[in-house]
Parts: structure tokens; sequence; C-alpha cells
């Protein structure tokens, strides 16, 4: 069949016409009004192993989003390198909505902010959907230590510059980043042992006296805290954690240091404005329910929804602090 210039330019301009109309702004709120589609999934990539508090948490999360959402909500883990191949895996994915992702700082952050981990993705690949929950930093210590207040260590390292141990688990972690910031505050220098073996082995160098402070998270010591085996010296947070609601904040003690490890989920760049209020207001109802909330106090978890825009700018300021920590990181 041959087709004449005329039927050529017709067939161009309905051509044009369509995808003008499908990237329309009243398309994008026909596709947020039809999301999710039924017999569609909805996945969740965590770039975690399974059965750690990040992949438990994102579980539990799905369970909920099934019932809000209708549709089937699958958790898909891609561990490695710190959570980035689980980072390259969203931003590399549709942005249909289809396809989420946990956001873990300070992983997602200092991925591609460090030159030597060679990131194929950037911070404007990332389209912030909700923070959904937050683990403060805290210090402690056993319960037989000299120290008995968050001062008592600082005096001991103005005294012992560079000798006074505190653990984290691993180079540019959120324990790490945490002791940087204090020492800039404080004007003290600690001695910083990694245990990249993870928290386990942190918390036995701890109680077996072969560190002098541990530094953590609210969620790592419930146990030791209940049996009376450590002392909490304070937690790194802007409110006292309802887990341990006699210890301190750091501000108390002079020193507004605000740290996590927090939990959040994004969608890859470019998916449309309706179903991503579709998802954060879906998140938002989860979140909120009676039976998520007891679910994540039984983790140590402090549940901590943020909409769309108010994690984009904990985003932005998380990303900024880093940014001036990352040199020293390196140290």
């Amino acid at each position: 069949m041959k087709f004449t210039p005329k039927q050529g330019l017709i067939t161009v301009t309905t051509l044009l016409l369509s995808a003008s109309l499908s990237s329309s702004p009243a398309a994008a709120q026909t596709r947020g009004a039809t999301f999710p589609e039924k017999g569609k999934t909805l996945q969740i990539i965590v770039g975690f192993a399974a059965g750690g508090s990040t992949d438990v948490g994102a579980r539990l999360l799905a369970k909920g989003l099934e019932k809000e959402l209708g549709v089937p909500v699958v958790v898909v883990n891609r561990p490695g390198a710190g959570g980035q191949l689980g980072y390259v895996a969203l931003t590399q994915a549709k942005p249909d909505g289809y396809t989420i992702g946990n956001t873990n700082f300070p992983s997602a952050v200092v991925t591609y902010l460090d030159p030597a981990r060679q990131a194929t993705y950037k911070r404007d690949n990332f389209l912030p959907l909700a923070l959904h929950v937050v683990d403060p930093g805290l210090f402690a210590v056993r319960k037989d230590s000299p120290y008995k207040t968050l001062k008592d260590v600082i005096a001991a390292a103005k005294a012992n510059p560079g000798k006074i141990t505190i653990s984290t688990t691993g180079l540019q972690t959120d324990e790490h980043f945490a002791i940087l910031q204090l020492e800039k505050m404080a004007g003290v220098k600690f001695a910083p042992v990694h245990f990249s073996q993870g928290i386990a082995a942190a918390t036995t160098a701890l109680l077996g006296g072969k560190i002098d402070v541990f530094g953590g998270n609210v969620g790592d010591l419930l146990g030791q805290y209940k049996t009376g085996e450590v002392r909490i010296l304070g937690v790194m947070d802007d409110r006292r954690s309802p887990f341990y609601p006699n210890v301190p904040t750091f501000a108390a003690y002079g020193y507004k240091l605000e740290s996590s490890a927090s939990r959040g989920f994004a969608a890859p760049a470019g998916t449309p404005t309706a179903v991503v209020n579709v998802l954060s207001k879906a998140i938002q109802k989860v979140a909120n329910s009676e039976e998520h909330k007891q679910e994540m106090k039984n983790l140590g978890l402090t549940l901590r929804y943020m909409t769309p825009p108010k994690y984009t700018t904990y985003w932005n300021t998380y990303e900024k602090d880093i940014r001036d920590l990352l040199p020293l990181s390196r140290q």
C-alpha cells in the first residue's frame, strides 16, 4: 500500500498529537486516577539482604500497601555494595510507579557523593516518596564504665586525644559520621573502631570491655538495656526516645547533634506527580495504622512519615551535612 505525501503528513501529525495528549497534564491526572491498574504488581527494591531490619520493615509496609492499593506488592532484594546495587536497579527502572525502592541514609547519599564509589546515578535520578522510619544514633557504655554521662566521655577525650575508642559498623556509616560531627562540635578526637562485621560484633566488643564507648542506634541495644548490661548516655535526636524515655538527647548536653539511620522510599525520576501522590498517601495511611505502629515498635524503630516535599527537604539537608563530612571520613 502506497502513501501519498498528504497521507503521510496526516499520519505523522496524528502520531505527534497522540504523543502530546499522552504527556499532557490531563493525561497524567488520568494515570493517577487509574493507578495502580488491576492485575499489575508493584515491586519494592531493597538493596540489602532478606531478614535484616531494612528488609523486614519494607515487607511490613508492602503488606499494608497491598490492602491500600488493592494489588500485589512484592519486595525484591538486590543486596551488594552497601545498598548501591539496589539503587542502580531503582534509578534504572521504568518511571511508571510500579517500581519503587528503599532509600537508606547515609548509604543512598554517600554512594553518589563519593567519587570512589563510581555510582551510575545522581541525586536527580531519585524522586522522594516518603520518609518511613528513623533509628536515631546513641552512645552507650558498659554498666560498670567510669563514664556516667556524655560529658564524662567528652572530658576524657579532651584529656586523652585519640585514645577513647568508639565503635562504628564501618567507614562512612551513620555512626562514623556522627562521631566526626561530635569531634567538630566538641573540639575532641576519638579513636573509631570499625566493625564491618556488623552491630553484633560491636555489641560483643562493648560487653567484653574491648571498647570504651558503643556508637550505634536506638534499636541496637534494647535487650541489653532491659537487662541492665549497658548504660545509654545520650540519643542523637530532637526528642527523647520512647524506648529510652529517661535518657537525655545530645542537645541537652549542649551538642545539637541529630543523626540517624533513616529509611524512606523513592521512585525513579520521571514518575508522574499524580502517581507519586497515590503512592505517598498510601504509605502515609499504612504508617498511621495502629497495626503498623505496633509492628515498627516491636522492631525498635521510630515511625516518622514525611510527605514528598518534606522528605525532599530532609534529603537535601542530609546531603549537605554528608558532603561537608565526607573529606574527614577518608582521613
